[in-house]
């Protein structure tokens, strides 16, 4: 019983070590991040551009936005991933054609974690 419990300490500090990476990003500096998706999106409004719109998008439906003609592979994606999450937003954002083939999206992805984070933290305050 002893042993377990310095084991459960430290899986414990790993955990929160781990987990702000994640769960932490600046929404004004991702706000600063968003003028590159600026061109293809909105966030503050439900106005579709030449992507859909990225308001509410964390907790959506995947390729559910109303009068956006999605792509096949961006459907077919839907089906595995049907809700945008955190992790799912994430892998996406990092390398779009890299985690749907196919896709629509030309933007080449977001290659710095913090840009990324804080981007996830933007878009969450974007209801």
């Amino acid at each position: 019983m002893k042993k377990s419990v310095p084991l459960a300490l430290a899986l414990a500090l790993l955990a929160s070590l781990s987990l702000p990476a994640l769960a932490e990003g600046d929404p004004a500096k991702g706000a600063k991040v968003f003028n590159k998706c600026k061109a293809c999106h909105v966030a503050d409004a439900d106005t579709n551009k030449v992507g859909p719109t990225l308001k509410g998008l964390i907790g959506r439906n995947t390729a559910s936005v109303a009068g956006y003609k999605y792509s096949e592979a961006m459907l077919e994606y839907a089906k595995a991933n049907p809700v945008w999450d955190d992790a799912h937003f994430l892998k996406y954002i990092e390398d779009p054609k890299g985690v749907v083939p196919k896709t629509k999206m030309a933007f080449a992805g977001l290659k710095k974690e913090d840009e990324r984070v804080d981007l996830l933290a933007y878009l969450k305050t974007m209801k």
